[in-house]
């Protein structure tokens, strides 16, 4: 049996029943990792001791019938943006150092310890997750599982790889402008962007409130059952919310029936989605009204806020790497000095600005769901393009911004986003639908995400 097939509930359930081990799940999901990584570059590390380790211990409290939580002996692998005490965190740069003891866990990486998962390693990022695709100074280039010529999507490229191609069916991911989202339907996979602060964060972003934690993972079943753990609160992140008010599966199948669902295909024509991406997102649109959803074309009331989100996002790239000696800065990214020296040219009232936009944006959109309970989009308007480059050949595009508009309104607004593969395209690449809810409303976006993979609307993995 291939157990780098199966979802992390099937392998709770093939543990409790005694099918198979943790040890054999994690073996064979650390020989597909080394298998893979020559091919897309997944992970900057492998630990593999320690993931034996975690293993070993794992199956004897399933052995003795007393599992220690929710994820006991399932592999995951974690972008290393965030801390996994004993082993560095680079964040894909060469100005961060590896030495030192390590000694603390990110929040969600200590409430996955907690529930006994198993980490297999640390998986690539761009530089401090700074854009939309998946190369750095410090490891190179992150290639899609469906075509290594082409890019695996940004920023937790590396983690979207990994799940992909079996190697660990859970992934910890961040996303500030669609960081998780993007790789995911990159991918084929599926990613959750929860509400902000609904999983904590600690050190804080430099991106400040627009940076979320979420999970990356064969389907919605999965994710939700990962919220249940890494939804927690943690006294070292400030901004984080309460306990949840309920276990993220419990009303998982309840289905789509009765919930109004707006289609915006192209944000009221500001965006020109590929024909093939179009037509995969609509056929998937219709299903949900087959489910008994209460479909509406219409489109949220806002223009592209994306002089905002720069204003934001490069700010707090400026701020940063303002310490950096000469020397320091010359180790980065050159995409990435470019829009720390924009950064930095910003004025308090410039950003104060921003923040402006940022609150009539979320007012616009909390209205708007007082009337649909879901907003469907496409992901991206396209598929993965050519490895090595932010954004795609011929394009005339200057920034990852430009081809991301589905995805970074809703770091502005702090909403939930998933992104679930819906179709693969004329070159054998994957398509992805958002869906959006209001602001703690997670449990609809995975419900609707849950009753497509129920259904089968979303393709199969490569």
């Amino acid at each position: 049996m291939q157990l780098t097939d199966l979802t992390a509930v099937q392998l709770l359930d093939g543990y409790r029943k005694g099918e198979f081990t943790p040890v054999e799940a994690t073996e064979q999901a650390l020989q597909r990792a080394r298998r893979i990584q020559p091919k897309v570059n997944a992970f900057v590390r492998l630990t593999e001791e320690d993931a034996l380790a975690r293993a070993r211990e794992s199956a004897e409290r399933w052995r003795r019938g007393e599992p220690a939580g929710l994820l006991d002996g399932v592999p995951v692998t974690v972008k290393d943006i965030l801390l996994l005490r004993g082993h560095p965190t680079l964040r894909g740069s060469k100005t961060v150092s590896d030495q030192g003891s390590w000694e603390e866990d990110a929040p969600s990486v200590a409430r996955l310890r907690e529930h006994g998962a198993v980490f297999l390693g640390k998986t690539t990022t761009p530089e401090y997750g700074w854009k939309g695709v998946t190369d750095s100074p410090l490891t190179g280039v992150t290639r899609n599982p469906y075509d290594p010529a082409r890019t695996a999507g940004g920023s937790s490229g590396g983690s979207a790889a990994a799940v992909a191609l079996g190697a660990g069916p859970l992934s910890l991911g961040t996303d500030g402008g669609g960081s998780i989202r993007i790789p995911a339907a990159f991918c084929g996979i599926f990613g959750l962007k929860p509400t902000y602060g609904r999983v904590p964060l600690y050190p804080a972003s430099a991106f400040g409130t627009l940076s979320h934690v979420g999970p990356m993972t064969r389907d919605a079943a999965d994710a939700a059952l990962m919220m249940d753990v890494i939804a927690a609160p943690d006294a070292r992140d400030w901004s984080a919310l309460g306990p949840p008010p309920e276990s993220f599966t419990a009303g998982l199948d309840q289905g789509v029936r009765g919930l109004r669902v707006a289609y915006s295909p192209n944000l009221g024509g500001q965006v020109a989605v590929r024909p093939a991406v179009a037509a995969a997102v609509r056929r998937a649109v219709a299903g949900l009204a087959d489910l008994g959803a209460y479909v509406e074309e219409t489109d949220p009331d806002f223009s592209d806020p994306v002089e905002a989100f720069h204003t934001l996002w490069f700010s707090g790239a400026a701020r940063l790497t303002q310490s950096f000696s000469p020397h320091r800065r010359q180790l980065l990214d050159p995409g990435l000095r470019e829009i720390c020296a924009q950064g930095a040219r910003y004025s308090a009232l410039d950003y104060l600005a921003a923040v402006d936009v940022r609150m009539d944006l979320g007012r616009r959109m909390g209205r708007f769901h007082e009337r649909y309970d879901l907003l469907v989009t496409p992901t991206l308007p396209i598929t993965a393009f050519e490895a090595d480059e932010e954004v795609p050949g011929r394009s005339g595009l200057r920034h990852w911004t430009g081809w991301t508009p589905f995805t970074y309104p809703f770091n502005l607004t702090q909403q939930p986003a998933a992104t679930v593969p819906v179709g693969i395209d004329g070159d054998g690449l994957p398509v992805g639908m958002q869906i959006v809810a209001a602001r703690h409303r997670d449990d609809l976006v995975l419900r609707a995400s849950h009753a497509l993979y129920e259904e089968g609307l979303t393709p199969s993995g490569n």
